[in-house]
């Protein structure tokens, strides 16, 4: 895991391998659109879209570490830069986003465009 100093704190920054192997010890947060959170997700992670992100409304970390993502990361630096600005100390963002998820062969939430259903789907890596 890297990190990046900012104005008001440090961010974390999560390899798509390192979320992966977290998935039941964090709570992961996309931060894109609803359409684009209904179009092809992560499974699991919860939506808060950065348009109407309120840290203060994101839930404690003392059981789970919260790490955020969105499509590149740089939606979700920002959301991790107003949590720092908020008081919160500690928050991570998965570096790269869904793109960089997708790319390392991570399973994730698409749509079928035959049916327009969801369905698991794998980038071959």
């Amino acid at each position: 895991m890297k990190s990046e100093q900012t104005e008001n704190g440090t961010v974390d920054l999560w390899t798509a391998k390192e979320v992966s192997e977290a998935r039941g010890d964090i709570v992961l947060i996309d931060v894109r659109t609803p359409q684009e959170h209904g179009f092809e997700r992560i499974g699991g992670a919860l939506l808060m879209a950065l348009q109407e992100f309120q840290p203060q409304s994101l839930p404690g970390q003392d059981a789970k570490r919260i790490v955020l993502h969105c499509g590149s990361g740089v939606r979700s630096g920002k959301a991790a830069a107003l949590c720092l600005a908020a008081g919160i100390e500690r928050i991570a963002h998965l570096e790269g986003g869904l793109a960089a998820w997708k790319a390392a062969g991570q399973e994730y939430i698409g749509t079928d465009v035959a049916t327009g259903a969801p369905k698991v789907m794998k980038k071959d890596s």
